[in-house]
């Protein structure tokens, strides 16, 4: 946390700080999948309450909190509202562990000066990090699932685990490609490498394509496509959203829930789509990166340093630039998951299996193949 005592209160701040803005983000999302789909299926969406609706979040955040909470009868109660809080603690330790900028300096006098880096946790090995605390998630929906005493919840929340048991493997194994381009688990190593222009060594020549990012999709193509999909199926999403199926399931594994507890899975669900976003960003289109070729975040360092002058400040605003940066790409993928849900239609349950094991799994070993095969060769 720091040595100094205001080093510590700064980085106690910026965690809450993250925190609270995975959770006030979700009301947003759920305004842009309501306008988005109103968009697509040529509907208004919401209008009424505010500009653009916008009021209609703080509006239903008034109807969960006054909803009533109900509590089946047969229902272990303990388990019933510890599922919700499980729900949202895996999603949000994961997303405090994503970099989200470079560190910005704190100077106090002379002789107090630290750095306090953008992101709640710094974790070297970040990747293992964040796949061990994401998949705590399935325990929330099997004990919600469970302790529910209905049939249709425990069914959903069996699909549930069966389904990121499945995927999580594929996800995994996809992730292996990136270690292997990278040589390193740590997720800030992985964006500094995807810096400057498209750039390789072959078998001893250097190679660049001055008009490309350095970024992970021009290695990993096949890796990328396997992580989105698994990502779908690991946040419960369309296509893959069969654990809360409406028309077999009644809601699946929240069927019993409501209000408040109802609300908190909710964050969860969006809050792992935050993570896989910016997992996406970071490993295939260069995390907080520019994308820019030949003006990387050292030369827009540069640049605020000559536009602004030289001030304390300066790595502060070159920081909150490339938040801003972050949040660009993460809420592009955010778009795409918005996107595919009121476009494709969801599976059956033996074609979402069938997909998993038959599909990506294999695709993933060939992936693992592939590249160590290029990096070895690469290497001679």
């Amino acid at each position: 946390m720091g040595t100094y005592n205001v080093e510590i209160a700064i980085n106690c701040i910026k965690i809450i700080v993250l925190f609270l803005i995975m959770v006030q983000l979700v009301p947003l999302l759920v305004w842009i999948e309501r306008r988005g789909s109103a968009f697509i299926q040529h509907r208004f969406g919401p209008n009424r309450v505010g500009p653009l609706g916008l009021f209609q979040l703080l509006a239903d955040a008034v109807k969960f909190l006054n909803k009533e909470e109900f509590v089946p009868e047969q229902a272990n109660k303990k388990l019933f509202y510890l599922a919700p809080v499980i729900a949202l603690i895996p999603a949000a330790l994961a997303f405090l562990a994503i970099p989200l900028g470079t560190p910005f300096d704190v100077v106090i006098d002379e002789a107090t000066q630290f750095s306090i880096p953008m992101q709640g946790a710094v974790i070297p090995m970040g990747i293992l990090y964040i796949l061990g605390v994401s998949s705590l998630a399935a325990y929330s929906l099997l004990i919600a699932g469970w302790s529910s005493a209905n049939k249709y919840s425990l069914m959903g929340a069996l699909r549930a685990s069966a389904q990121m048991i499945s995927y999580e493997l594929a996800m995994g194994l996809a992730i292996i490609g990136v270690i292997l381009v990278n040589g390193t688990f740590d997720l800030t190593e992985i964006i500094q490498q995807q810096e400057g222009p498209l750039s390789f060594v072959f078998r001893g020549q250097s190679y660049e394509v001055s008009f490309l990012p350095n970024w992970g999709i021009f290695y990993q193509p096949l890796g990328f496509i396997l992580f989105l999909v698994a990502a779908f199926a690991e946040s419960n999403r369309t296509p893959f959203d069969l654990p809360e199926a409406e028309a077999e399931l009644v809601a699946g594994y929240h069927t019993e829930y409501s209000g408040f507890k109802m609300n908190l899975f909710y964050i969860g669900e969006y809050g792992h789509m935050m993570v896989a976003s910016a997992l996406l960003s970071i490993f295939y289109f260069g995390g907080y990166g520019t994308g820019i070729p030949g003006f990387g975040v050292a030369e827009l360092g540069e640049y605020i340093n000559q536009s602004l002058g030289p001030s304390q400040y300066n790595s502060l605003i070159l920081s909150l630039v490339l938040f801003g940066i972050s949040f660009i790409k993460i809420f592009f993928f955010l778009w795409i998951f918005i996107w595919v849900r009121w476009t494709l239609p969801r599976f059956r349950y033996d074609q979402l299996m069938d997909l998993g094991w038959k599909t990506l799994l294999p695709w993933s070993l060939v992936n693992i193949f592939i590249s160590a095969i290029v990096v070895y060769v690469a290497n001679v």
